[in-house]
């Protein structure tokens, strides 16, 4: 076993190299420029997001697809993974991740366009769609369509389910001692509740849970800041000084050259926001909505509240804490720094852990459905959800270093073929993006 984790450990080394991490933020930069700086469009796009009215062909509002996708994309990533960004990149991995955040609306946005413009209406009234028919009916490559939603099952386990069950048991057991059978009895009757509705169930509770959770955390976070008020404009310099020039090693940390605070910081922004991976635009492509540009500028908003928001909030409170020169990384960093709130920072650290986990679960159970839909047939979707249902169980008590590796290879096959249809069908994003936004009054259009 521990033969197989470090080649495990090794793939996935490799695989969210340079590479990779240059592909995703050159597309991120390629669409911005293509689009003209589609970003202008996002206080049109927040606007649009708030829509709970039926549109157009869809299953859910607009508000509903997003809320459902950020519930998946909003998670340990946005808490532990920033404190992890800036353990091993120093504190200019914040602006690394903002910036990544800010040009990943561009991908997010293409992303849409492409699932809502090739999604399929089925004999049920219901719909679907994401990159596996952009890739199958846009780019006539339905073996890549096949490669993408193999893997999205796979890291649908991995990343939306166990290890995020796991982390939940976790924490539940350090923090209050509750047994971990028991957090996994819970968390799976809970999770039943909710997915066996399908969509719309997911898209109900997701519309209340995830402003719930995000307002609840960020002022917490706000309230860090106004405690700390007279070192944020120090700490602001040194996120922007450090993010070109690396940090010598001070205290505990162990100090980052300019490339690792370059690597981690858009490594980290990437895995927070999913903006590329092709995840966000399988509920993008339910939602009701008039034509490709409305919703898609919606799921823009996506990347907006997760990285250039709440990512950017907890990187500033870890590096105005200090605590990230102490030799501290992931969770245990976030929890130092949340410490500085008294006993009300731990439970607010925990409540926006155990809320952000949940709703990453009931998202990725949808995104996982769906991909099996497309390998196997609407027949499949019933017994998916209880096999769910079941694994939320299983990821409670067991360890999953190595499930959260294979996990992390899953995703990056997920973002290679998603990548390849962004940038073939480029021209497709950039013509419904001019015969909607670009030409005056057609936005509201049929």
């Amino acid at each position: 076993m521990e033969a197989i984790e470090r080649l495990l450990g090794a793939i996935s080394t490799f695989i969210w190299g340079w590479p990779l991490i240059i592909l995703l933020f050159g597309t991120h930069l390629f669409l911005t420029i293509r689009l003209r700086f589609i970003q202008r469009h996002i206080g049109t796009a927040i606007k649009l997001s708030f829509s709970r009215k039926r549109e157009g062909t869809g299953e859910i509002s607009h508000f509903g697809a997003l809320a459902t996708a950020l519930a998946a994309t909003i998670g340990t990533g946005n808490i532990v993974g920033v404190a992890t960004a800036v353990a091993l990149g120093g504190p200019g991995a914040v602006l690394w991740m903002w910036l990544t955040g800010i040009f990943g609306i561009a991908t997010k946005y293409g992303e849409a366009v492409l699932a809502i413009k090739y999604r399929r209406l089925n004999r049920d009234g219901s719909v679907s769609g994401g990159p596996m028919f952009a890739l199958e009916y846009g780019l006539k490559a339905k073996w890549l369509a096949v490669i993408f939603a193999l893997f999205t099952a796979i890291a649908a386990f991995g990343i939306g389910n166990m290890v995020q069950a796991n982390s939940i048991a976790d924490l539940s057991f350090a923090t209050f001692g509750v047994p971990r059978w028991a957090t996994g009895l819970v968390l799976a009757a809970l999770t039943a509740l909710v997915i066996l509705g399908g969509v719309r169930s997911i898209a109900t509770v997701c519309e209340k849970l995830v402003p719930l959770m995000v307002i609840v955390y960020v002022i917490g976070a706000l309230a860090l800041l106004a405690l700390g008020w007279r070192t944020i404009p120090d700490s602001l310099l040194l996120i922007v000084t450090s993010a070109f020039g690396g940090h010598a090693a001070a205290g505990g940390f162990a100090g980052a050259l300019a490339k690792e605070t370059v690597r981690y910081g858009i490594a980290r922004g990437l895995f927070s926001n999913e903006a590329g991976l092709g995840s966000a635009p399988i509920v993008a492509a339910a939602a009701q909505t008039k034509n490709p540009v409305r919703q898609a500028l919606v799921s823009a908003t996506g990347t907006f509240w997760d990285t250039v928001v709440v990512c950017l909030v907890t990187g500033i409170v870890i590096v105005n804490s200090g605590c990230w020169q102490e030799g501290l990384s992931g969770a245990a960093l976030s929890h130092a720094a949340f410490s500085h709130l008294g006993r009300v920072g731990p439970v607010l650290l925990s409540f926006g852990l155990l809320t952000f986990v949940f709703s990453t679960i009931l998202g990725w159970s949808y995104y996982g459905e769906k991909a099996v839909e497309y390998l196997l047939g609407r027949e499949i979707i019933r017994p998916y959800r209880w096999i769910w249902v079941g694994a939320v169980m299983l990821g409670s008590m067991v360890s999953l270093s190595v499930v959260w590796t294979f996990a992390d290879i899953a995703n990056a096959f997920m973002a290679i073929p998603n990548l390849c249809a962004l940038l073939l069908l480029n021209g497709v994003i950039v013509a419904e993006t001019q015969n909607y936004l670009w030409t005056p009054d057609r936005l509201d259009t049929e």
